[in-house]
């Protein structure tokens, strides 16, 4: 019954399919309580999931930090750009992912949290601007970016980050002219 609970625990958490199929076939014996899942690990292989997107985008080299999604077209002002995806977490579970210098975490509200290290759109490489040219919308349960002017080809996509201004303060490296010099609201 034990074996049954943790491949179930396995299918639930969403982990790597040749670890599931191994504890199906009874290769190998996989504790799920005895393994904390990180959100602060590095993607990989990022992509953007063309079924959240409404405009052609890129994942490329980013001036502001390691990675970040780039406009492969115009983007008219006011425009859904895409939607943050990704597993769907509690509270608590946010705690124990949220340790690390990288995390792919957004606040839907006070209990939910998407990690979009985990089933993410693309969306979660877009990098924190000071000055940013998306602003992220929440509808419904679902996180929306839209444009809030007209982007060019070429240009990379940011959004403000917005971290409270109570929490840890991280710096910023965005280069905007009005740059706040941390991620974290002043006020």
């Amino acid at each position: 019954m034990n074996f049954l609970w943790n491949v179930l625990e396995l299918f639930m958490h969403g982990l790597d399919r040749s670890v599931t199929v191994a504890a199906l076939l009874g290769l190998a014996r996989y504790n799920l309580r005895n393994h904390r899942i990180m959100g602060t690990v590095l993607i990989k292989k990022p992509a953007i999931d063309p079924r959240y997107t409404e405009f052609k985008l890129s994942i490329r080299e980013s001036k502001i930090h390691q990675r970040g999604v780039y406009a492969e077209e115009p983007i008219p002002a006011r425009r859904k750009v895409i939607e943050y995806t990704g597993e769907r977490i509690s509270r608590r579970e946010t705690k124990r992912r949220g340790d690390g210098p990288v995390t792919y975490l957004f606040t839907l509200d006070d209990y939910w949290t998407l990690d979009g290290a985990f089933g993410g759109s693309g969306a979660e490489i877009i990098n924190h601007s000071c000055d940013p040219n998306l602003r992220s919308m929440n509808t419904k349960g679902h996180i929306l970016y839209m444009s809030k002017r007209a982007i060019r080809r070429g240009e990379e996509l940011t959004v403000d980050y917005r971290f409270d201004k109570d929490i840890e303060r991280v710096e910023c490296h965005c280069g905007a002219k009005n740059c706040r010099g941390v991620i974290n609201l002043l006020k």
